[in-house]
């Protein structure tokens, strides 16, 4: 007797739920995320549309793209071609994009054009963990990562690269262009002149395209290196003025060197200083991870203890963190209206002028001016000033107690787990987008597609009924 198997028959005619939502399990990340964009102000993305003349076909509702790159960024998919290939493939884009197939352009203008307005619903998902009791605000703990900028470093080059090769596309051109004129001459001498004269040879179009790119990435890096050189002028200008106010004061002429100010006009790039011709706004940097180096920008978290929630985001051009701990305290206090109770970071951040600034003097800092090698003595650089050694004695002193190790030990715990799931769980290593404003405005993406998940996990999101 042969065995009895269930019915098979791929020409059986079935009937789905007639409402799109029952294709999907409930409590799925897809529904939840329908549910909390119904909830979201869109009128900045809206309208967008009331605004416009009305020609051509209806776009895409607002409503339905804003779900569905939410949906992507959360689960690790932000190419716009995955995307409209998900819609087809895929039962949760296909539900959030209501059987609809954007196609991938409409998908990639989409964001282009709302870039701005989706990274400042960071806010309002911020708002919603917060109701849900995911923020506290008693530990937030800093750091920062490197991601990957859309350019390759091999597209980068040095200053001092750009000059030799200026001086050596200068020649080069002119040597082709002195042969163009000797083959014109030439032919007007034997067909007569006639040719209009402007037809440039490929070879001569292609170097002075690249010298034209050179100068350009050239006057960038010299007008960087003089608005440094203004910067500092101003700083010992300031120095020079409050060392003649305190001598005044105590009339006895202060010891040591005074402040040079450096006379911006003179000021050079240094020859190691490189600029990108994909990205100029990204930079080389080093990865902690890896310990090589990328063409990268460095990637802000401030991270609340209770559900790792990032309060704060930012995106800078340094490498190091040294100027980003005060700035993104209050990012804090913007962003939820109050400061922490505490707040860590990694050696990093150590700033005598941040954590002596008077916004955040209600904030317990734990921030270490010395950077722990494992298994080596701790790395001591001297302070410059008595007041900045007073600084680094109290942190030192703060960081040994009891309390000051059970508070700095959680750092690590709070925020870089955020970094992992991002990276790894989620796939997010290098931008889609290039220049300063809008890679800044894809990482409030990132961090908002975080949140979101955080709070589906919780379960916890007070939804109107």
């Amino acid at each position: 007797m042969g065995k009895t198997f269930r019915a098979y028959n791929l020409d059986q005619r079935l009937l789905l739920p007639p409402d799109m939502r029952q294709w999907l399990p409930e409590g799925h990340l897809a529904l939840f995320l329908l549910d909390v964009v119904s909830q979201l102000d869109l009128t900045e993305i809206l309208q967008v549309y009331e605004d416009g003349d009305g020609r051509g076909q209806p776009p895409y509702h607002p409503v339905m793209m804003v779900t569905l790159l939410l949906y992507a960024y959360c689960t690790g998919k932000p190419s716009s071609r995955r995307i409209e290939r998900a819609t087809f493939d895929e039962v949760p884009y296909r539900v959030v994009a209501g059987d609809q197939h954007p196609d991938h352009d409409s998908i990639a203008a989409f964001r282009q054009r709302h870039l701005p307005a989706l990274a400042r619903l960071f806010v309002q998902v911020l708002q919603l963990c917060e109701a849900a009791g995911l923020v506290k605000l008693g530990h937030v703990a800093l750091d920062g990562t490197k991601i990957k900028a859309n350019a390759s470093k091999h597209k980068a080059m040095s200053y001092e690269r750009m000059c030799a090769q200026e001086q050596e596309l200068e020649a080069e051109v002119a040597r082709l262009l002195e042969q163009a004129q000797q083959v014109d001459a030439a032919e007007d001498a034997e067909y007569g002149k006639g040719r209009r004269g402007d037809e440039l040879p490929a070879e001569l179009a292609r170097r002075e395209t690249r010298l034209r790119k050179i100068r350009e990435a050239k006057t960038a890096l010299e007008a960087e290196a003089r608005a440094r050189a203004e910067q500092a002028a101003a700083q010992a200008r300031e120095k020079l003025a409050e060392r003649a106010r305190r001598e005044a004061e105590t009339g006895k002429k202060m010891g040591g060197r005074p402040p040079q100010v450096p006379d911006p006009e003179q000021a050079q790039p240094e020859p190691t200083a490189q600029r990108n011709f994909t990205d100029p706004e990204s930079r080389i940097m080093k990865d902690g991870a890896t310990k090589g180096f990328e063409q990268a920008y460095n990637a802000q978290a401030a991270v609340d203890s209770t559900a790792q929630i990032i309060v704060a985001t930012a995106v800078t051009q340094e490498a190091n963190d040294k100027q980003q701990l005060q700035p993104m305290l209050e990012k804090v206090q913007e962003n939820c209206g109050r400061l922490p109770e505490k707040a860590s970071a990694d050696a990093g951040y150590f700033n005598t002028e941040h954590l002596t600034a008077e916004t955040l003097s209600r904030v317990e800092l734990y921030v270490p001016p010395d950077r722990q090698k494992h298994g080596a003595a701790p790395d001591t650089t001297a302070p410059t000033t008595a007041a900045d050694a007073s600084v680094v004695d109290q942190m030192r002193q703060k960081l040994k107690t009891a309390a000051g190790q059970a508070v700095y030990k959680w750092r690590k715990a709070i925020v870089e787990p955020v970094f992992g799931q991002t990276k790894e769980a989620r796939g997010f290593r290098r931008f889609s987008f290039r220049g300063f404003t809008k890679v800044g405005a894809e990482w409030d993406l990132i961090c908002l597609t975080h949140n979101l998940l955080k709070l589906w996990r919780a379960r916890a999101c007070p939804l109107a009924a």
